[in-house]
């Protein structure tokens, strides 16, 4: 935020566009929120996260679509950068070396089949662990604390599991899922017209709940429904954790805006609204061309051997 405030951004735009970007996050692999679906709906972890790649990247694809547009219609809120040589720029792209080859080493072995899940994290831990070593940036002490933050993480994760088993369980004694099965399926309306209401209920909740905690509570609920009406499982994950990251800068609770504005209060809260809208419109055609095109999400993990 000070070094665009520092190049002349507008303070509003420059403020929604780093709320609505942390929002890509949960959409792009890995991802906690598609790795909690995963075990709640027993689902492949590998062809969730690859079924999430192109919906990211349609997001920052849309995004960059309304920054260009807000540009033209605005030009004074954008200033135009120095600008810098072409070898300067290849000298700067080597230092992003080993960020690439890692994401294609993990990615790429787990995509084509390779290692498991579970095969291709430890290759990225001991990948990550290795070039830190080689760069000088990892020495016995940051390696322990390391270790100390991923039990930390595993801990937490395990436990949010274990909760969620436990929460299926009591749904499955009361015949919760059932019942609302029954009853969703029962209704006179087209399963769209009821994806479309149950979407909607979630962007609500994501404007004023977590998304780990919005996954954890509903999809035990809502998930046996959803597929009793015929729609593919891994596209209602990617759709749901799209739509819950969407609340995140949605008003009148967008969670990322109210981060942001405890860090520069100078701009507050309508300002921040304001220059997350562009952002907010782009989300919302996202939805609707997932939601009218579900193969587009489909497409690499039917492409997986």
């Amino acid at each position: 935020m000070p070094e665009m405030r520092r190049e002349g951004y507008e303070a509003s735009f420059a403020a929604g566009s780093i709320a609505a970007g942390g929002t890509l996050g949960i959409i792009i692999p890995p991802s906690v929120a598609m790795l909690v679906y995963a075990i709640l709906t027993e689902q492949d972890v590998a062809t969730l996260f690859i079924a999430g790649i192109l919906p990211g990247l349609l997001a920052v694809a849309l995004y960059s679509c309304a920054i260009w547009i807000v540009s033209f219609r605005r030009p004074e809120a954008f200033p135009v950068a120095q600008r810098t040589e072409r070898r300067e720029r290849m000298r700067a792209l080597r230092d992003v070396w080993a960020t690439l080859l890692l994401f294609s080493l993990v990615f790429g072995s787990m995509y084509l089949g390779i290692v498991t899940v579970a095969e291709a994290a430890a290759l990225g831990a001991v990948g990550t662990m290795i070039i830190g070593v080689l760069r000088g940036r990892l020495d016995f002490p940051a390696i322990r604390e390391c270790l100390i933050e991923a039990l930390r993480t595993t801990a937490s994760i395990f436990t949010i599991a274990i909760g969620a088993f436990l929460f299926g369980y009591f749904l499955a004694i009361t015949r919760t899922t059932q019942n609302l099965t029954g009853f969703i399926i029962a209704l006179d309306m087209a399963p769209a017209m009821i994806m479309a209401l149950l979407l909607l209920g979630y962007l609500l909740l994501g404007a004023f709940v977590d998304e780990i905690a919005i996954v954890l509570l509903t999809i035990p609920i809502v998930y046996p429904a959803v597929i009793a009406m015929g729609f593919d499982p891994i596209w209602f994950g990617v759709i749901i954790v799209m739509t819950v990251s969407i609340g995140l800068i949605s008003p009148p609770v967008g969670m990322n805006v109210y981060v942001i504005n405890s860090i520069d209060r100078e701009i507050g809260l309508v300002g921040i609204f304001k220059g997350v809208m562009p952002f907010l419109a782009a989300d919302l055609v996202r939805l609707l061309l997932l939601s009218i095109f579900p193969a587009f999400s489909l497409l690499l993990p039917s492409l997986m051997p």
